[in-house]
């Protein structure tokens, strides 16, 4: 395995590279071959998290495109993810091609394959990121979000009766501002707010944050929570920071509601309030 399991999330992303395994790709190159467990817990309903599955393929990704010197990019700080359909919890395979290895940043592109079948294909921009970095420039002020009790923390079931077994293994409290639809009086204003950590203790770091990039409910819950089902089509995200230890706070804002997507914009601030994580994703809505 790629790393000591002592948290449920690294247990859940686990990896296992096959010792000289290939496998073509659609263009009939040679890939690396990693075995994976889709584990049925880190679920919305049935249907396992984006941003759980984009941090299992980002492990496979750092180990391909480690060098036999020892992983020199260990970190993904770049994905671009297509998700093509929903894989169901078991055994599955990552295959991963190297595109480039280069001495700043290096590019894997990596496919989740189930069945025969590419269930997620996302390109990996890896690089180090430095502990000690410091903003040059910009980035958005920490939004204030109260600290709230235990009994704040989402429950593992969710409204109207649909099951969230991955609250089991997070921790998300939702800013009571923009919690209404729970309650089935949404703002309006689509935008969520909330402070994220592992249900275990487990300190977020670079893998973890592109969990935390889809992490939160849509952010037209706060709209219509009628708008049922909100699957990831595509999702782009930028790790910009190693995050200090402590719980982060996260903001999904939706924008254009139109044809049956929408695009929701989320940013991730890390205990210091600095922004540590950033994506972009475009999703499939039903309004009627």
């Amino acid at each position: 395995m790629s790393t000591p399991h002592d948290h449920d999330f690294d247990r859940a992303t686990a990896v296992a590279r096959r010792p000289g395994a290939a496998a073509p790709d659609d263009a009939g190159d040679t890939v690396s071959v990693h075995d994976v467990t889709i584990d049925g817990g880190w679920s919305i309903g049935d249907k396992p998290n984006g941003g759980y599955l984009l941090a299992m393929l980002a492990r496979a990704a750092v180990e391909a495109g480690a060098t036999i010197e020892g992983p020199g990019h260990p970190h993904a700080v770049a994905a671009h993810a297509a998700y093509v359909g929903p894989p169901v919890p078991g055994p599955a395979e990552v295959h991963s091609e190297v595109l480039r290895r280069g001495r700043g940043m290096s590019q894997v592109r990596a496919r989740l394959v189930q069945g025969g079948d590419t269930r997620v294909e996302a390109t990996f921009t890896l690089g180090r990121l430095l502990p000690d970095a410091e903003p040059w420039w910009g980035g958005d002020a920490m939004p204030v979000v109260p600290e709230l009790g235990a009994e704040r923390r989402t429950p593992t079931d969710g409204p109207g009766g649909v099951p969230l077994p991955i609250m089991a293994h997070v921790d998300i409290r939702l800013d009571p501002a923009t919690a209404g639809f729970t309650r089935g009086a949404p703002a309006g204003v689509g935008e969520l707010r909330a402070r994220l950590s592992f249900a275990d203790g487990r300190q977020p770091d670079a893998l973890a944050l592109l969990y935390a990039v889809d992490a939160l409910p849509p952010a037209t819950f706060d709209i219509a929570r009628t708008t049922g089902w909100v699957p990831t089509l595509a999702l782009t995200a930028y790790v910009r920071a190693l995050p200090a230890p402590g719980p982060l706070v996260v903001r999904q804002r939706a924008g254009l509601v139109e044809a049956g997507t929408v695009d929701e914009i989320c940013d991730v601030w890390d205990s210091r309030g600095r922004v540590v994580a950033q994506a972009t994703q475009l999703a499939g809505i039903r309004t009627a």
